[in-house]
């Protein structure tokens, strides 16, 4: 086996690092940091309680992104010298640790490098996801059960938290629907690349004749408004319905009329929130749902305009973009950037950053091609 050409490599890492410097405009973000810092020591600052939770959620979200990338920085500075000692020295375990520690930057730098190509409108804010039973029965709603699951564990292991909004539970088992916030930066941006249609191959666990089954279901990503955002709904164009909420297989969980759903009449919109305990609580969340969803209506209208003077009509989000096969051999393949893994319940216990990096970089990769 060839041994490490360590120059080269962490000549290589110090390159790809000031190109991500250069992205990410460093000296402005210093700037930006010293703004932020002097308004979040203003005794009044939390006289305006969602501006100061806008200033500090962004100290916070730049900070972290700079600790980040100057932490990389002493780790590579740290590498140059433990390789430099196990060289002069001839220290077989410290250059097998040189080794490891290289493969490790090498990942956080291509993680860190992801983030460098997540520069779009809304890629910056928090997602909120909705999935939705498609074809397949009962398989069809325990799969969309799986898929929330799946990206409620990924939000766990990196540490952001998640707020359903709305499950709307199958007869059976699973879900027919259900709606929840990714509460972190850069978390649309991130996430946005799960949009579609998700495919399930699998033995039926619900079919006695134990039988292939395959089922579908629907995943959409849209970004969490702010207050700056232009979208304004009419309320003489909202009808508003209240009823009791449920939870699995029709058990009570509110004995008032607690749940909402709302109706964009000019749109048919519709959402529906139950998870908080008061309806005044749920037609506020549902309104935040309401509000995105039109957002990005919007956005899919102005895109379709802009194809059709292009004469560029492409689905490239829609149908079929990943397959989970679990029979008559297991493995989960996206169709759009041929990024696969051979272990399917990894995946479904979250383990999806392959998987959000590939479609990533296929995201820029299409856009450069439409440019």
């Amino acid at each position: 086996m060839a041994s490490t050409d360590f120059d080269a490599e962490i000549r290589q890492l110090r390159a790809t690092m000031k190109t991500i410097g250069q992205v990410l405009d460093l000296d402005e973000m210093r700037r930006e940091i010293a703004d932020l810092s002097e308004q979040v020591a203003a005794p009044d600052l939390w006289d305006d309680q969602e501006n100061a939770a806008r200033v500090t959620g962004r100290l916070s979200t730049l900070q972290g992104e700079l600790d980040k990338f100057t932490g990389l920085e002493s780790r590579v500075d740290d590498l140059e010298l433990m390789v430099e000692m196990g060289q002069e020295e001839g220290d077989a375990e410290t250059m097998a640790d040189s080794e490891r520690e290289l493969l490790r930057i090498k990942k956080s730098v291509e993680s860190l490098e992801i983030r460098t190509l997540l520069n779009g409108e809304y890629d910056a804010r928090e997602a909120l996801v909705s999935i939705r039973a498609g074809a397949g029965g009962v398989d069809a709603a325990d799969f969309a059960e799986t898929l929330m699951r799946m990206y409620t564990r990924w939000a766990d292991q990196h540490g952001y938290s998640v707020e359903v909004f709305e499950t709307s539970y199958a007869e059976e088992a699973g879900l027919k629907s259900a709606t929840f916030a990714v509460h972190a930066p850069y978390a649309y941006g991130t996430l946005s690349v799960e949009a579609g249609t998700h495919r399930l191959v699998r033995i039926s666990p619900f079919d006695n004749q134990g039988r292939r089954q395959t089922s579908f279901a629907a995943v959409e990503v849209v970004p969490v408004l702010e207050q700056t955002d232009e979208i304004e709904v009419d309320e003489n164009e909202i009808k508003v319905d209240v009823y009791r909420s449920s939870g699995p297989g029709g058990q009570s969980v509110n004995t008032t009329d607690s749940a909402v759903r709302l109706t964009h009449i000019p749109t048919g919109t519709v959402v529906s929130c139950q998870n908080e305990k008061s309806q005044l609580q749920n037609k506020a969340s549902a309104m935040v749902v309401l509000k995105a969803r039109l957002l990005a209506l919007k956005k899919a209208e102005e895109k379709a305009q802009l194809d059709e003077m292009r004469g560029d009509v492409q689905a490239s989000w829609g149908d079929q973009m990943r397959n989970y096969v679990l029979n008559p051999y297991q493995i989960v393949k996206d169709l759009r950037t041929g990024h696969e893994s051979g272990n399917p319940s990894a995946v479904f216990d979250g383990d999806l950053d392959d998987f959000l990096e590939a479609g990533i970089r296929w995201r820029r990769g299409a856009e450069k091609v439409d440019a």
